[in-house]
C-alpha cells in the first residue's frame, strides 16, 4: 500500500475511534463506522485512479511518429511538343473604299442635295454652285474663238479683188508722186545752175524724190502680198490661235459643268462638309462617302508576333456590339510597317459575309492561334500544381516525388506546354495525386 493510501486509512481509523469514545449512548453500532470508513476510502481510491492514467499517458505521446505509408499516384511520361498560344488582337472595322467628294471649281454653294446616310450612285448630283462667273468666262472664250476663226477664214480665202484693185491704185499713185518729185528735182537743178534759186532747195527736191521712191516700193510690196496670199507659216500660226481659242471655250464649258458637283462612285454619305451659302474653293471638300457593302477589319499584332504572321492565317472575329456573331476568316494582307501611334504591325481581314449591324468604326476582337518558337513538353493540365502563382510538377526518382518549378509556355485548354532545362523527354512525372505531395515524399505508382 502506498503512503497516500496509508494516510487515508489512518485518518479513517482515527475518525472511527473518536466516534467510539464520544458515543455515550448505551447501545453501540460498530458496523456504521466501518461503512462510513469504507465509503471515504473508496472515494479517494477512485479519484486517485482517475488522475493517475492522465499523468502516465504523457510519455506515450512523446514517442517518435511512425513513417507514413507511400502515397498512391498516377504517372506519365514526358513527350516533347509544340505549344500553341492563343492571342487576343484588338482592331476595328473600316470601309474597304472611302472617298471624299471635292469641288473642281470655285463658287458659292447654291444647293446641296444629300444628307449623312444617303446612298449615292455614280453621276448623281451632290451639290450645285452659283455659275455666274463661269457663264461670263464662257462668253468671253466664245467671242475670242469667233475672232480667230474669222482671221483664219480670211487667210484661207485670200485677198478680195477690191483689195487688190485698191492696192494697185496705190502703186500707180506712188509712181505718179515719184515722177513728180523727179521732175521737180530736174527743174530745181536747172534753176540752181542759172543762179535763180539757192542750193538748199535743190537738196529738198532730192529728199522728196527719195521719199516718193520709198512709198512706191512699199505700195508695190503690199500689192504683191495681196496677190500672193498668206504664207504657210502664217497659216500655221493662225491655226494655232484658233486651236487655243477653242481650248479656252472647252475649259470654260467644263468649268460651267463642274458647278454641278457629282459623285464618281457608289457609297453612303458619311459626313457633309459644307452648307448652303459657303464659299467653296477649287478642291474644297463637299462630302465623304464610304462603301457600306464592303468592309475590312484591321487588327493590331503584339510585338512578339511581328514578322511571324502571313496572309492566309486563320482568325476568329467577335464584336462586343454583336454578342451573337462569331466570324471565321483568314488574314488577307499584312501591312509591312508598324503603326505610328501604337507601334504595332497591322493585318487586314476582308469580310465576305458581313453580319447585319456591323458598320465602319466598330471595335472588333480577333482570336489567333500561333505556334511558339520555344522548346516545350506538352502534358495534361492535371500534371501541374500551382502554389503562390508558380507552377510545379513532380518528377519520379527512386520511389520519391521531386518538386520541380516549370515555365508555362502555352495554355491550350486541356493540354499545356511547359518547359524547364532540367526536364527531358521520357522522364516520368506525376500526372494525378500531386496536389497533396511534398518535395521528397514517398510515392507508389498505381498506373502509368
Amino acid at each position: 500500500m502506498s503512503t497516500r493510501e496509508s494516510e487515508i486509512v489512518t485518518d479513517t481509523q482515527a475518525i472511527v475511534e473518536d466516534e467510539d469514545i464520544s458515543d455515550e449512548k448505551p447501545t453501540r453500532k460498530p458496523w456504521l463506522g466501518v461503512l462510513l470508513a469504507g465509503l471515504v476510502l473508496g472515494t479517494f481510491v477512485i479519484g486517485w485512479r482517475v488522475l493517475t492514467p492522465g499523468k502516465t499517458s504523457q510519455p506515450a505521446t512523446a514517442q517518435a511518429p511512425q513513417t507514413p505509408p507511400p502515397r498512391p499516384v498516377e504517372t506519365t511520361t514526358l513527350t516533347t511538343g509544340q505549344g500553341i498560344r492563343s492571342y487576343q488582337l484588338l482592331g476595328q472595322v473600316e470601309a474597304t473604299q472611302q472617298a471624299t467628294i471635292r469641288a473642281q471649281t470655285g463658287g458659292i454653294l447654291k444647293q446641296i442635295m444629300v444628307q449623312p446616310g444617303d446612298r449615292v450612285t455614280p453621276g448623281m448630283t451632290i451639290a450645285v454652285l452659283d455659275d455666274a462667273d463661269q457663264q461670263l468666262a464662257l462668253s468671253q472664250a466664245l467671242a475670242q474663238l469667233a475672232q480667230q476663226r474669222s482671221n483664219m477664214a480670211r487667210l484661207e480665202v485670200g485677198t478680195r479683188p477690191e483689195i487688190i484693185a485698191q492696192r494697185t491704185a496705190a502703186v500707180r499713185s506712188a509712181l505718179a508722186r515719184e515722177q513728180e518729185a523727179r521732175d521737180n528735182l530736174q527743174r530745181n537743178s536747172n534753176l540752181v545752175r542759172e543762179g535763180a534759186i539757192s542750193q538748199r532747195l535743190l537738196v529738198e527736191a532730192r529728199a522728196g524724190v527719195d521719199d516718193a521712191h520709198g512709198e512706191r516700193l512699199a505700195a508695190e510690196a503690199t500689192l504683191k502680198e495681196a496677190k500672193a496670199g498668206a504664207t504657210r507659216e502664217e497659216m500655221e500660226a493662225q491655226r494655232a490661235l484658233v486651236g487655243a481659242a477653242a481650248a479656252a471655250v472647252n475649259q470654260a464649258k467644263l468649268a460651267l459643268q463642274r458647278t454641278q458637283i457629282t459623285s464618281n462612285s457608289t457609297g453612303i454619305v458619311q459626313e457633309r462638309k459644307v452648307s448652303v451659302g459657303d464659299l467653296v474653293q477649287t478642291g474644297g471638300e463637299i462630302a465623304s462617302l464610304v462603301a457600306g457593302d464592303r468592309l475590312d477589319v484591321f487588327l493590331e499584332l503584339p510585338e512578339e508576333l511581328t514578322g511571324r504572321i502571313n496572309a492566309g492565317t486563320r482568325v476568329t472575329l467577335t464584336a462586343r456590339a454583336l454578342p451573337n456573331w462569331k466570324g471565321n476568316a483568314t488574314i488577307t494582307g499584312v501591312v509591312p510597317s508598324a503603326d505610328g501611334a501604337s507601334r504595332r504591325q497591322r493585318v487586314r481581314v476582308q469580310l465576305n459575309n458581313i453580319p447585319k449591324g456591323l458598320v465602319s468604326g466598330m471595335a472588333v476582337t480577333g482570336t489567333l492561334q500561333s505556334a511558339t518558337n520555344q522548346p516545350s513538353f506538352v502534358v495534361s493540365r492535371d500534371v501541374l500544381t500551382k502554389r503562390q502563382d508558380k507552377w510545379f510538377v513532380y518528377t519520379v526518382a527512386e520511389g520519391r516525388a521531386k518538386q520541380q518549378e516549370v515555365q508555362m509556355v502555352a495554355d491550350m485548354g486541356e493540354k499545356v506546354a511547359i518547359y524547364h532545362p532540367a526536364l527531358r523527354a521520357g522522364q516520368e512525372i506525376v500526372s494525378r495525386g500531386g496536389d497533396m505531395l511534398t518535395d521528397g515524399a514517398v510515392i507508389r505508382e498505381v498506373s502509368n
